[in-house]
């Protein structure tokens, strides 16, 4: 068995504490400013916004927490280290918006019934900082969003918060002009969807890495007909292809070599190839010779429902 993970870290762990701290700050404060005059004008769209903003400074928490976890060197209880705990966060991010996506559309329903007045002035200007404010949070972690779940839940939450913002300022402005009280709890239904919509793929994409599900970006068939098609490779099985965490891909694998051993070489350009068209960072090879007969329960692609299967040829060099 050749493990080649820990020489390949191409994705080292970005550092995003400084978004954080930012992001963490500014909505804070924001929230505050929120619930003082949201309760002044009577506007449930800005109540809304705060309480969607709470979760996000609880998401925000959440995926700063799993990064940091994430850089924590492995210990022999957890040999891979904490990074999965970005996984997680990424999950309880999106089901946090979910919950509070739920509570924003209840209390806009009630609202349609008993169109209370609502100040639109200072709703207008609290939310116009709000978009400055979250649109700056989703500045800092657009850069580094792309490759890493974790960091793409951070971001989403703060455009979802720009939009929503966005919006509030709109309804102050037609309130203002028009007096139709029934838009303050429209707008606060409409930003319940714009949430809903940018959080399901987040939500899926958490919960198939959760269950160890290939993750989207890499096509496992493509990985095998490219270890299939390495010089000496009569078959491939016991392919098996997972997130270690949000940012990071493990693989291991069973190749037939009955020429015998192709030496390290073979093993560290396979590695380095891996990484650099799948983005797969920890690979584990185990190469075999097919020379234990018809009976090898390694030769078929079981998929671990051999018990002999996995002890077989553990240790095989």
């Amino acid at each position: 068995m050749f493990d080649h993970s820990q020489h390949h870290h191409h994705h080292p762990h970005q550092d995003h504490s400084k978004a954080f701290v930012w992001g963490i700050g500014l909505n804070c404060a924001f929230i505050i400013a929120e619930v003082i005059y949201g309760l002044q004008a009577n506007s449930l769209a800005l109540l809304a916004d705060a309480g969607h903003n709470a979760s996000d400074v609880i998401g925000l928490f959440l995926a700063w927490g799993a990064m940091l976890l994430a850089k924590r060197q492995p210990s022999e209880r957890y040999t891979y280290g904490l990074q999965s705990s970005s996984i997680l966060a990424a999950l309880a991010n999106s089901t946090l918006l979910m919950l509070a996506v739920g509570g924003i559309g209840l209390e806009a329903i009630q609202r349609f019934s008993s169109g209370e007045a609502v100040a639109g002035g200072t709703v207008m200007a609290v939310a116009g900082f709000g978009v400055l404010i979250n649109a700056l949070t989703a500045w800092f972690f657009m850069r580094s969003g792309k490759g890493d779940l974790n960091i793409r839940g951070a971001f989403l939450h703060m455009v979802a918060d720009a939009l929503i913002s966005l919006g509030v300022v709109i309804s102050g402005l037609v309130i203002m002009n028009t007096g139709w009280l029934w838009l303050d709890p429209l707008v606060s239904l409409l930003i319940a969807l714009a949430i809903i919509v940018g959080t399901w793929s987040l939500l899926r994409d958490s919960i198939n890495l959760a269950l160890q599900a290939v993750p989207r970006n890499i096509d496992p068939a493509e990985v095998k007909s490219f270890l299939a098609g390495l010089e000496g490779v009569k078959e491939v099985h016991d392919l098996h292809i997972w997130a270690m965490s949000t940012s990071e891909t493990a693989m291991t694998v069973h190749l037939l070599m009955p020429a015998g051993h192709p030496g390290d070489a073979f093993i560290w350009r396979a590695v380095n190839a891996l990484a650099e068209k799948f983005t797969i960072t920890h690979v584990t090879i185990q190469i075999e010779l097919g020379d234990c007969g018809e009976e090898c329960a390694l030769t078929h692609d079981t998929h671990g429902h051999n018990p002999e299967h996995s002890h077989a040829y553990g240790h095989h060099h």
